[in-house]
């Protein structure tokens, strides 16, 4: 039990190192494991500073979309529920449920074992597989292997502040995808409404972040992402129709709010106010500053 507890404390101040790296608040006390993760850190910090540029080889991604695709199509991925069951009555369904026990089993224990290979082969194949499916579209096979990327980035994210940033890239995604569902009036909205979704939970990350630490750099990552955010979503509006133009314009409202919420969390860390106690979709909600009541 020490050595887990050890080790998780071991995690949780790498975490605290990288992002004071990035320029993240610096904590106070300091860890006697500071120098042995400094190293480590040093890394880190370079392999954000010098990323590499992969190209990948646009053969290999026609080939990876054209099997994974087959492979969906084989194994029914996508196809719904409805459409795969057969007629018969209720009592012939209660009838075999039972029948069909040991092959479940069987089939349960083949999937145990695909998972562990997966696990193995993920790490050789997510890079291939994340290419292929980095221009998938709402629709297509392979847009859901493009999400679960982004969930998986989100789990390997190293703190909430690296969270936030995340969920506000995933929004100017959706963006981008919504730009090409235009017309589409039911692709359209439920882009937009995973865009303000993603934009809500960013914003909520990084607020409360400014709060906990007293520090309004996660602030300005929040209107950073507003200004271009704001100008992108309201290009939407040249030549759509008015079912488009009505979305569009409630994103729009969204990202005033989440200003008008940054730029008040702002203020109140400026004249001293305490941490907020309500809270809602947006993050901590602060009270006035005295001179502007």
């Amino acid at each position: 039990m020490d050595n887990i507890l050890f080790s998780r404390r071991r995690a949780e101040r790498f975490a605290q190192l990288l992002d004071e790296a990035n320029g993240a608040r610096r904590h106070h006390v300091r860890s006697r494991v500071d120098d042995e993760l400094a190293p480590l850190v040093a890394v880190g910090q370079r392999i954000v500073a010098e990323r590499p540029k992969v190209e990948v080889d646009p053969e290999f991604r026609t080939g990876l979309r054209a099997m994974l695709l087959a492979t969906a199509e084989r194994e029914g991925l996508g196809t719904p529920a409805a459409a795969k069951a057969q007629p018969g009555s209720e009592r012939a369904t209660v009838g075999t449920r039972n029948s069909l026990l040991p092959a479940v089993t069987a089939r349960r224990a083949r999937a145990r074992g695909a998972i562990l290979i997966g696990v193995a082969a993920g790490a050789i194949a997510v890079s291939g597989i994340s290419a292929a499916s980095e221009n998938a579209m709402p629709g297509d096979a392979l847009y859901g292997m493009k999400r679960g990327t982004e969930r998986a980035q989100l789990a390997l994210a190293s703190s909430d502040i690296s969270r936030g940033q995340l969920f506000l890239d995933f929004a100017r995604t959706r963006l981008g995808e919504s730009a090409e569902l235009r017309g589409d009036h039911v692709g359209f909205s439920s882009v937009l409404d995973d865009m303000d979704a993603d934009t809500r939970q960013g914003v909520r990350l990084l607020t409360a972040a400014a709060v906990q630490r007293a520090d309004t750099a996660s602030l300005d990552a929040v209107n950073t992402f507003v200004t271009g955010q704001r100008r992108a979503v309201g290009d939407l509006l040249d030549g759509a129709g008015r079912t488009d133009r009505e979305r569009t314009r409630e994103s729009l409202e969204l990202l005033d709010t989440v200003r008008e919420r940054s730029d008040a969390l702002r203020a109140a860390l400026g004249c001293g106010l305490p941490a907020p106690v309500a809270s809602d979709s947006l993050g901590p909600a602060p009270d006035t500053c005295p001179a502007d009541r």
